[in-house]
């Protein structure tokens, strides 16, 4: 589990890094404008939560199976 949520740190700072390059695309820029970029982030953001939390629910009742078998 420690070496799950590092891969994740890890793997968020390296984002951050090739997100800061600037190079201009223009689909980000008009969506920035228009406020429509939040939208695109908030909706990745719930699939990504969605998927975490699915994740987590079937380890647990993997270990609870697991448990009763032993």
């Amino acid at each position: 589990m420690k070496k799950f949520l590092l891969l994740i740190i890890l793997l968020s700072v390296s984002v951050s890094i090739f997100a800061q390059e600037t190079n201009g695309v223009d689909m980000a820029t008009e969506l920035r404008s228009s406020g429509k970029i939040y939208v695109v982030v908030a909706v990745l953001a719930v699939i990504f939560i969605g998927l975490a939390f699915y994740l987590f629910s079937i380890d647990s009742r993997l270990k609870k199976i697991e448990k009763l078998q032993k």
